[in-house]
């Protein structure tokens, strides 16, 4: 009984409520639909500009935005990026031009450059709390407590 509970403490103090996150692109022909459905007009559409819209296609989806990665890899974020097939944990440092000037995150000393078009601008995560962990981890500890104040009772 006391080995598992040492490895559960052990466990606990090594796991992290803080994840890597990819902000999902929001899809503006989905957001447009969404709202024609539900009746209300887009804010950003006259009601003359939804018309043509309709008119040209309405199932024709638009293509997606591109992804501005030098707005995304700000100066000094932790973030997850794939580079060439390989996954990254790096502090952003700056940019050069259009390379990425970064370090890993336990190795300030160590610095990488990467140009902006082999980072895989679809997979950058950023470093978040999860709240959903924090609260698996909280009711693990206080059940941990109570069994441990339990067994100490018996």
């Amino acid at each position: 009984m006391q080995k598992n509970l040492y490895f559960i403490i052990i466990l606990f103090c090594l796991s992290s409520c803080y994840t890597y996150q990819v902000k999902k692109q929001a899809d503006p022909a989905t957001a447009n639909n969404e709202e024609l459905k539900k009746g209300g007009a887009p804010t950003n559409m006259s009601s003359a500009q939804m018309k043509t819209a309709e008119s040209l296609n309405p199932n024709a989806q638009q293509a997606p935005a591109p992804i501005n990665i030098q707005e995304r890899l700000a100066p000094n974020k932790n973030v997850k990026i794939n580079v060439d097939g390989k996954t990254y944990k790096v502090i952003v440092d700056k940019w050069e031009s259009d390379s990425l000037v970064v370090h890993p995150v336990h190795q300030p000393k160590k610095i990488l450059k990467f140009h902006k078009n082999q980072i895989n601008a679809e997979k950058i995560g950023e470093k978040r709390f999860s709240q959903p962990i924090a609260d698996i981890i909280t009711v693990t500890v206080y059940a941990g407590i109570a069994v441990g104040i339990w067994s100490l009772l018996r």
